[in-house]
């Protein structure tokens, strides 16, 4: 059994979130803290615990402002001990990029089998009080500093959901991965930067995925 998210410590003791869920699949947990009075804007900082494919492998955790599933999301990957963001903004070519949220304290840690991704992000005013949508993922092999394919497991399909910001203190489970209309639910939208384009109309699994892209010359698909 996949440890629960309550249970789950950190290198540092002092790191602590008000928020915690176990999320429906890949065995995967976030912890967050949303602080809607940080100037110059609200800040949201997480920390998402899952077990990579293999133990050289990475993990992956995104925010979609604008949607349900790849296009749109706002990628923070871990691997080799380090975060890289991504924008994934349309289908093609990928490298890593800038994202929507001001990006600060990023940084990994791999024991346990597990790799934990920290991150603050800085997020538009107005963002509390609703949901907004997530995806993570996780994957086996990283080639040239580039994370390479996931499994096209139904677990690695359905690895999105709702994330509530301003969550009840030690949230549970999450509720379960659903559609979202394209335009993000409502609410406000950050100014998203010109990102990867992917290009060539090549569309996986109806939107199930997370990557779906030639990156680097290497498939990857979330």
């Amino acid at each position: 059994m996949p440890q629960s998210c309550k249970s789950q410590t950190f290198s540092d003791a002092n790191t602590k979130f008000a928020n915690c869920a176990d999320l429906p699949t890949l065995n995967a947990a976030l912890h967050w803290t949303y602080d809607d009075s940080a100037r110059p804007g609200p800040k949201l900082s997480v920390a998402f615990v899952a077990p990579p494919a293999r133990p050289d492998g990475w993990v992956a955790w995104a925010l979609n402002p604008t949607g349900s599933g790849m296009v749109g999301a706002q990628v923070l990957a871990a691997f080799s001990g380090a975060v890289k963001t991504y924008n994934i903004s349309s289908y093609g070519p990928i490298a890593e990029s800038e994202i929507a949220y001001p990006v600060t304290g990023r940084r990994a840690e791999h024991s346990g089998g597990v790799i934990r991704l920290f991150a603050t992000l800085q997020l538009p005013a107005g963002s509390g009080g609703r949901a907004i949508n997530q995806v993570w993922q996780v994957g086996a092999v990283v080639k040239g500093g580039v994370p390479v394919k996931h499994e096209f497991l139904p677990e690695n399909l359905n690895s999105m959901g709702s994330l509530l910001l301003t969550g009840a203190e030690g949230g549970g489970s999450m509720p379960a991965p659903a559609p979202a209309p394209e335009s993000g639910g409502g609410g406000p939208t950050p100014s998203i930067p010109r990102g990867n384009n992917l290009g060539g109309g090549r569309r996986n699994h109806g939107g199930g995925g997370f990557f779906g892209m030639v990156l680097l010359g290497v498939f990857l698909v979330f």
